[in-house]
């Protein structure tokens, strides 16, 4: 481990957890700079032709936020 990472876990956790929404929101802030696998654009692919041939497969957001609420309690 070195020594920089060595100082940074023995920060407290409130620190910690600042020092990562710092790091995600630079990493946030240039979307362009992660490429996309393309396995997943396949994937996004294939699901949006599934919803364009099957529209009523769909569910709205909120629903959907809702049903994933109850299973997870």
């Amino acid at each position: 481990m070195n020594a920089e990472f060595a100082a940074l876990m023995q920060l407290p956790v409130t620190q910690k957890l600042a020092i990562v929404e710092e790091l995600w929101d630079s990493i946030a802030a240039s979307p362009d700079s992660l490429p996309v696998p393309e396995w997943q654009k396949e994937e996004l692919a294939r699901r949006r032709a599934d919803y364009l041939e099957h529209p009523e497969s769909g569910v709205p957001w909120a629903e959907a936020k809702e049903r994933i609420r109850r299973r997870d309690g």
